[in-house]
């Protein structure tokens, strides 16, 4: 799923939206948000308060047994095969893309690179920091066994919705 969104509060409010809708995984609506900037995780924990969902931004692994969405601020993105990347140091980050049953990723337009190639000069930066984690993400997980069954989520979340965040 592909939406726009003019300004990050639009963003937060779409994340609210996609969360009432979704049948909770454990009994509460648990929203995992980890590498905010405070003031951003600060707005989004009201918004969380107020609607009853929970939010976290650390200790995601005592949350493994279930994440209902996890949301992240993608680096880049590719526009070729629609990958998003990610670059953290961050291990929270790294499980909130991974454990949650959706992942809601907010992409600002001007950071869309046409191939994969045009990104080179920015995995270079990356790379520089070797405790850094670099993830490339295109979709929903999905894989197929020997008979071709397909699986949706075995490897990490049913469904990816990206953000497309409008450039002041």
């Amino acid at each position: 799923m592909v939406a726009g969104v003019k300004t990050l509060p639009e963003a937060f409010e779409y994340l609210m939206e996609l969360c009432r809708q979704k049948e909770a995984v454990r009994g509460r609506k648990v929203i995992a948000a980890p590498g905010l900037e405070t003031g951003q995780f600060s707005r989004l924990e009201t918004l969380c308060r107020d609607r009853g969902f929970t939010l976290i931004e650390r200790g995601l692994r005592d949350h493994l047994e279930g994440i209902d969405i996890g949301f992240t601020i993608a680096d880049y993105g590719i526009a070729e095969t629609g990958t998003l990347v990610l670059n953290s140091s961050s291990e929270e980050v790294r499980l909130a893309t991974m454990i949650s049953e959706i992942h809601v990723a907010v992409l600002a337009v001007s950071r869309i690179r046409e191939t994969s190639y045009d990104l080179e000069s920015e995995l270079k930066r990356f790379m520089q920091s070797p405790a850094d984690y670099t993830a490339f993400i295109t979709g929903a997980s999905r894989t197929a066994d020997i008979e071709r069954v397909l699986a949706l989520g075995v490897h990490g979340p049913l469904e990816l919705h990206i953000l497309l965040l409008e450039d002041s």
